[in-house]
């Protein structure tokens, strides 16, 4: 066993996350020091190194990293050649991101970032109360070049728990499964989880009695800034009688956030990240400001990235915490800086719209456009799908948003065609057309 896999096992995470900061803070400098250095091999990060003079070996404190240039997006976006290795035999595995935010990314795995990605599953059902022997049924997908199923699936299997695949999609398929495996954990999309135990409840399933004890949810916001359930979580978890923990990730970062029993936001795994929190001058945010979410994932060989923006805004929380973990945690996601908008002098984010719909249950599914209007405002329509009267819905967002966007209503039928068009692993909310 090599000191890299020695690394990554549950005795080895559990000491870490237990450790004091300076311990901690220790063993990432010298992660982030090899990580640099992987990274000063790709032709992106040598020039920019180059031109800064900054020698990767020369870094001598973490608080050094806060001078680096930061990787957007459009960085990726710009060439896919210029992030990757040389050696590019060397590939276990070739991820595509969701594109939900532009063009779908390439992310090349090596065999160790296969590895590491278990890992990071492993630590974080670990501490959402999953073990070694229980049944979890996965209700996402591991084709298509995503890598969200693959990971769990991993995990999972690390851990030592029996894995369902189930895929998405077909409630009776699921509930056969259910019915016949047995298990204690589900793995899903909140609104797909919840259309689930829906499906169940109206074919004389009885889905508070089916011996779910957990449901770990990925994909869709079912917490609020201050770790309260928003309507969507409530009703999930009245629906399966069950408590869950949420997780947040990307595929750039080949990384992911997880939440222990404690549910009090997302454990930053000290050996495979470092995390800040920035304001829109880029300038270091303190613990518990909202502000742009920036990740330098450690020990990276496929895709090794520095400060990469990931768009979303949260707030970062370093008290200490309930479940003995010293580590920060990473609180809700509140929005998209891709998708905020400026609507009759107010600032909005798509989920602050649905998260305000999840109080009306007649609502089944829904979208926003946006289009360009006058004066750099833009116009915003809410598109709703389900038997809901127009009157309730706009005045429930006058109260909660301030302001009356548009509004159509459709079947619900046809608003989950037009979420489901192009074919990604989950629905799109969005429909920027500025």
């Amino acid at each position: 066993m090599n000191e890299m896999t020695q690394r990554y096992t549950l005795a080895h995470g559990q000491a870490l996350r237990r450790a004091e900061a300076p311990a901690r803070e220790e063993v990432q400098l010298a992660l982030l020091q090899d990580h640099l250095q992987q990274a000063g091999r790709m032709p992106f990060y040598a020039q920019r190194f180059k031109e800064l003079g900054f020698r990767p070996e020369e870094l001598r404190t973490l608080s050094e990293l806060a001078g680096l240039p930061l990787t957007s997006r459009r960085d990726l976006d710009e060439g896919f050649a210029s992030f990757s290795r040389e050696e590019q035999s060397s590939f276990a595995d070739i991820a595509l991101t969701s594109g939900t935010t532009g063009e779908p990314v390439v992310v090349p795995y090596t065999d160790l970032d296969l590895q590491r990605l278990a890992y990071n599953e492993m630590m974080a059902f670990y501490g959402a109360g999953v073990r070694g022997g229980d049944r979890v049924l996965l209700t996402v997908t591991l084709d298509r070049c995503f890598i969200a199923g693959l990971a769990y699936y991993s995990g999972l299997v690390r851990l030592g728990a029996t894995v369902i695949r189930s895929g998405a999609g077909q409630p009776a398929r699921q509930w056969h499964l259910i019915k016949t495996l047995q298990p204690r954990f589900l793995v899903g999309v909140p609104t797909f989880l919840l259309n689930l135990a829906q499906w169940g409840a109206a074919n004389g399933m009885h889905p508070r009695q089916a011996g779910i004890t957990g449901i770990i949810t990925i994909g869709e916001p079912t917490r609020r800034a201050d770790f309260s359930l928003t309507p969507l979580g409530e009703r999930l978890t009245e629906s399966w009688g069950a408590p869950l923990c949420s997780s947040y990730g990307a595929t750039e970062l080949e990384t992911a956030f997880g939440e222990c029993a404690q549910r009090r936001g997302g454990h930053v795994h000290p050996e495979l990240m470092l995390v800040e929190i920035i304001d829109e001058e880029g300038r270091l945010l303190p613990a518990g400001e909202p502000g742009e979410v920036v990740v330098t994932p450690l020990g990276v060989e496929g895709m090794p990235l520095v400060r990469f923006q990931t768009g979303d805004v949260a707030r970062l929380h370093e008290a200490p915490c309930p479940c003995g973990w010293q580590t920060p945690r990473l609180g809700p996601i509140e929005g998209r800086l891709a998708q905020r908008l400026k609507y009759r002098g107010t600032t909005l984010y798509p989920e602050m719209i649905f998260h305000a719909l999840q109080e009306i249950h007649a609502v089944q599914a829904a979208y926003v456009e946006v289009r360009a209007g006058f004066d750099l405002a833009d116009e915003v329509t809410v598109v709703v799908g389900g038997e809901v009267r127009p009157a309730q819905v706009l005045d429930l967002l006058q109260a909660k948003l301030r302001v009356r966007p548009a509004l159509v209503i459709k079947s619900h039928q046809e608003v989950v065609m037009a979420m489901e068009q192009g074919g990604g692993h989950k629905p799109r909310k969005f429909f920027d057309y500025r």
